[in-house]
């Protein structure tokens, strides 16, 4: 593309391309698809925390008329799921406590809803029937519930390694030195809830083998690459296993980890039938994993003049009943806990255990998000202590091009925090009039939140890019989306270079058998990793039609431009991208590229200090709001809310809008009503009735600012938002409440009995 043309979509708002057809209700998600001669999956799963499995008697069960089979651990060739770690991550975790979790209880559960048996029948309510059957023989074994407790020697072990799964630690300067520098020392600690993702869609899927062998499975996944986990289970060969990636109604992160695959897989495998296997909402908030809970306790010092001289922060998180993801969540929440903020001298401890509560993994924020909301309480807490505004403190201590963070590598571009705080507050206007019976306050938070993975591994991701004879086009990309927009991107983007009307431009699914490898829809990566790559693809293909057109026209490539399917010259001269395509088939010129993108590779962080560079790039971020607290109840009501981020180059500012929308509508339940209820191992609220999600009534007006820097390392200059956009809100409503009532709140969510009783005894 030359230089000087100007975007034709690139940062023009456009609806998605499958837009019309959602809006329409025409998408087949995995809950929805059926086949025929399907039969009907289900899973039974432990009545208890920690207990010891006696005995499991299938006996009645597979008697019952419509039971097709009934399976246990021993019907499962490989029957755990291992976490396979790359050289150098597995360099920078060694030691951790890696337990393995079986796919069905092999002789003990260790959480409420661990999945023991499956069921497929011939109709939904034979396989519920079934299940009542199953004798399941128990013996209670005690369980530890809370992450501190699990620390403390004698605890009961979660595993026989021990309850303690990973450590990351941070030591940059000298912590004690910077103290003794302080003329100000304040020290708090901070809690953060156990999350459900909710989202609309439960987990589902169905499976069925090919005439030839294939065991092929429709599901609900934020990653294709999980069919490899089958392959793993089932022992058979990966290329007779085949993943399609079905719309999804969400994913937050709640599909990163396998969900139903390999039990889906594995119930049509042994019938050699098509089975739909859809977890209940009960089932699906027992037994995926949740955002993990945290307790964070944070000291600083700073001197009267406002500068920060020294952070250190003990971090805590509850990993649950097995890893999962939780190793590489504390590892987020370790490298960003000291926020956007210069700190010279800073010492973090984080560790990881287990618990017998439901385990914990991936979920929009990924350890960002728990971090922000310890730093930027105690950013108030500490501007109180030196009669400072929460603002004032800040911008004395953001970070600025060429500072280095906790890890000892420079940022290597502008985070452009003062101008996004200021435009932020400009935005929220004058402070409002006090109103009889209501308490008015404001609060604000800021970020830096990575996009992409860390730094110190290796990632890629592979796209195809072809052009048909009729001059249309197609991507090939196997990058799942969870409704993000991210496959709509990728459309946008070969469309620009190609020059082509986006309505020319195809994606197909995220089929393992059929699309590239792109990696997981996770990590806010797919703009910056798969984008990149199909840029890369785009552009060999649009350097090649190039050529072939130029030569037809008879002129020089670099006059040519392709716009809305043609190939012009400066004078006015055109032929259809059609005409061109052929011509370029016809003598052999190439009309498709498969291009592969590497992310820049750092140097392996020291893991005793974790020096080093820990991702290639931030996204950064501001947020202020105003709440009102009424003085009778303490409910709380966001009144008026701002979110300001440099995005780099919005690719589509609809759609950019849109996540920073939807980031402060998600957080607003973090902050002021979700948590899933764990009470000594048995989840109390496993329904919508009772965990609470914000609606529209909620949700207070959202103003948006989004700045463009260009400096982001994705596709022109993009940064990624997905992730970043949520994780300030909550803590910026929690210091707006704050702020209100003029008492410090250190734990969420702020429900009206939370706030009432800091209202009436003066603390947290």
């Amino acid at each position: 593309m030359p230089p000087s043309q100007e975007f034709r979509i690139i940062g023009r708002s456009w609806p998605r391309h499958d837009a019309r057809e959602k809006v329409l209700g025409r998408p087949i998600y995995a809950s929805d698809f059926t086949m025929p001669g399907m039969l009907h999956g289900r899973a039974l799963r432990s009545l208890y925390p920690s207990a010891r499995i006696l005995s499991i008697d299938t006996s009645e069960a597979e008697k019952l008329p419509g039971v097709v089979c009934v399976l246990t651990h021993k019907d499962v060739p490989k029957n755990e799921m291992e976490m396979a770690l790359p050289g150098r991550m597995a360099e920078a975790t060694a030691g951790a406590q890696m337990a393995t979790q079986p796919i069905l209880a092999d002789g003990r559960v260790r959480f409420l809803g661990e999945a023991i048996a499956l069921v497929a029948a011939e109709s939904p309510e034979a396989a519920a029937q079934a299940l009542d059957l199953i004798r399941v023989e128990y013996e209670e074994l005690p369980g530890v519930y809370d992450s501190l407790e699990a620390m403390k020697q004698g605890a009961p072990k979660v595993h026989e390694s021990g309850n303690i799964l990973q450590r990351w630690h941070v030591r940059k300067g000298d912590v004690g030195s910077g103290f003794e520098e302080a003329d100000v020392i304040l020290e708090r600690t901070y809690h953060v809830q156990l999350l459900d993702h909710a989202y609309m869609e439960t987990e589902g899927g169905v499976a069925w083998v090919d005439p030839d062998g294939t065991l092929v499975m429709k599901v609900g996944t934020q990653v294709v690459e999980h069919y490899t986990d089958v392959t793993e289970a089932l022992q058979i060969p990966r290329n007779k296993i085949r993943l399609i990636a079905a719309p999804m109604g969400g994913g937050f992160g709640g599909r990163e980890d396998v969900t139903v695959e390999i039990l889906v897989g594995l119930l049509a495998w042994h019938t050699r039938r098509p089975v739909r296997l859809v977890y209940s909402r009960d089932e699906s908030i027992l037994a995926h994993g949740k955002r993990n809970a945290y307790v964070l306790r944070y000291k600083m010092g700073a001197k009267r003049s406002g500068e920060i001289t020294a952070l250190e922060a003990e971090v805590v998180s509850d990993s649950g009943a097995y890893a999962a993801l939780t190793p590489w969540i504390l590892y987020y929440t370790t490298a960003t806990a000291t926020g956007p903020y210069r700190i010279p001298d800073v010492l973090v401890d984080a560790s990881a255990v287990y618990t017998n509560n439901t385990f914990a993994s991936a979920f929009r924020g990924f350890g960002s998000v728990q971090a922000c909301f310890a730093y930027e309480g105690h950013m108030d807490a500490m501007a109180g202590e030196l009669g400072m505004s929460p603002r004032e403190f800040r911008e004395r201590n953001y970070l600025k091009k060429g500072d280095t963070i906790s890890s000892g590598w420079a940022l290597e571009s502008e985070p452009m925090l003062d101008e996004l705080t200021s435009r932020a507050w400009e935005a929220l206007g004058p402070p409002p009039k006090r109103e009889p019976g209501k308490k008015i306050g404001r609060g604000m938070a800021a970020t830096m939140v990575p996009y992409g993975r860390m730094a110190w591994t290796h990632d890629s991701s592979t796209a195809w890019v072809g052009m048909e004879a009729d001059g249309t086009a197609m991507v090939r990309c196997a990058a799942p989306d969870p409704g993000g927009g991210q496959g709509s991107s990728l459309v946008a983007i070969a469309a620009e270079v190609l020059g082509l009307p986006m309505s020319r431009v195809s994606i197909g699914p995220a089929d393992s058998h059929m699309a590239p490898r792109a990696g997981t829809t996770t990590a806010t990566r797919q703009l910056f990793m798969s984008g990149n790559a199909v840029l890369k693809a785009a552009r060999e293909v649009r350097e090649s039609l190039v050529a072939q057109a130029a030569q037809m026209l008879g002129a020089r490539e670099a006059d040519i431009e392709l716009v809305e399917g043609d190939a012009l010259t400066p004078d006015g001269r055109r032929l259809g991208l059609a005409q061109v395509v052929r011509e370029a088939i016809a003598s052999g010129r190439p009309v498709e590229s498969l291009a592969k993108y590497d992310a820049p590779v750092a140097d392996t962080i020291d893991p005793d200090t974790g020096q080093g560079k820990p991702f290639n790039d931030f996204t950064f971020g501001v947020q202020v709001a105003e709440v009102e607290v009424d003085e009778e109840t303490g409910q709380v009501r966001v009144r008026r809310f701002v979110t300001a981020f440099d995005v780099g180059k919005a690719i589509n500012p609809s759609a950019v809008e849109g996540q920073l929308q939807g980031g402060v509508g998600m957080g607003l339940g973090d902050a002021l009503m979700e948590e899933v209820v764990i009470d000594e191992g048995f989840t109390r609220n496993p329904h919508l009735m009772d965990y609470k999600l914000p609606t529209t009534l909620d949700t207070p007006d959202i103003e948006t600012i989004v700045l463009e820097s260009g400096q982001g390392l994705g596709p022109f200059g993009a940064k990624g938002i997905g992730e970043p956009a949520l994780i300030p809100t909550r803590a910026t409503i929690v210091n707006a409440v704050s702020d209100a009532i003029g008492v410090q709140l250190r734990e969420a969510p702020l429900t009206p009995e939370r706030v009432y009783r800091a209202m009436r005894s003066g603390t947290d």
